[in-house]
């Protein structure tokens, strides 16, 4: 019984905060909408390249080190406030420890491995993912500017005459990129602004058109500040920057139209930088470039701002 006569406990309103702490922690986790399959990719869309699966795996392996790390650093902290709570019945002060080496050695050298590991296999992964050892089946210049995008597709086109290696408006790109472009590749382009929509999709931006099952080397330029060439299921996205030339390749395994985006601030309008990608059969990617000559779409767009001295520079003392 209580002093006033009532039997009510006073841990139960704790008890009740606790309940309700507890439900609206099991709404959080089943109203995120994904459902037990989405789970293992821990937010990451459905990988659609060959490459992505690494990726996916980095991030995977990131999560689990730092789970480990809070299950740790959680329990510490629960063992210490049950177990070295201060007693009801004693109130003298428990004795106090200044310095501890062997713990203190712990909490050097644990966050030197954990970092070292996830170093290690970010290194090993990046190394992977922006080799471009491998001859490409499909080179494509995408170029970034306010506010949107425009695709070189450096490819021998029917309809479409030139030297991909020789034209003016390619020569912000480096010679060491175009030693594997095509000869004599007039190419075609297509260039899209923030109010371009995707034909079937209607989702907004231009399209970008890759054959499934073919190894494509994105060529990055800017023609004005520094954008980000994302395609969100592609788990990959690198800077598109003025004055230097980035570059990565990829292999689409899953036909579909997918979304992209550019992912670095770039000013006002840089949430309209939208574009689709369109993985499609290596014959329907065949004939959507014939259908680009027969627009008049030959040639390429102006790629961007050329290398500055130092990056010039470097890339001649990389050769």
């Amino acid at each position: 019984m209580s002093p006033n006569g009532s039997d009510r406990s006073p841990r139960r309103p704790m008890r009740r905060k606790l309940l309700q702490a507890m439900t609206a922690g099991l709404v959080l986790a089943t109203a995120t909408g994904c459902t037990y399959k989405d789970f293992p990719r821990l937010g990451m869309p459905t990988p659609t390249t060959e490459e992505a699966p690494r990726i996916l795996s980095l991030w995977q392996g990131s999560w689990a080190a730092a789970l480990a790390t809070g299950v740790l650093v959680w329990g510490l902290i629960l063992w210490s406030a049950f177990f070295h709570r201060r007693s009801r019945t004693k109130v003298e002060v428990p004795p106090q420890t200044r310095y501890n080496m062997p713990i203190e050695a712990l909490y050097t050298v644990v966050p030197l491995i954990i970092v070292s590991v996830l170093f290690y296999f970010t290194a090993r992964d990046e190394s992977k993912l922006l080799s471009l050892d491998k001859k490409p089946d499909v080179t494509v210049n995408v170029v970034g500017f306010q506010w949107s995008w425009g695709f070189n597709y450096i490819e021998n086109v029917d309809g479409s005459t030139g030297d991909a290696k020789t034209d003016k408006n390619l020569d912000a790109i480096p010679d060491r990129f175009k030693a594997d472009f095509p000869a004599n590749a007039g190419g075609v382009y297509d260039v899209g602004t923030p109010g371009t929509r995707n034909p079937q999709t209607h989702n907004p931006g231009p399209t970008l058109w890759l054959p499934k099952g073919k190894t494509v080397r994105f060529v990055l330029t800017s023609r004005d500040v520094i954008h980000s060439f994302w395609v969100v299921p592609f788990l990959m996205k690198q800077d598109v920057i003025p004055g230097h030339t980035n570059s990565f390749q990829v292999t689409p395994n899953k036909e579909g139209t997918f979304l992209g985006k550019c992912a670095e601030l770039c000013g006002v309008d840089h949430s309209r930088m939208l574009f689709n990608v369109k993985v499609v059969s290596p014959e329907r990617y065949e004939q959507h470039l014939k259908d680009l000559a027969k627009k008049g779409q030959t040639g390429y767009v102006p790629a961007g701002i050329e290398q500055t001295a130092h990056e010039k520079n470097r890339e001649t003392n990389n050769l």
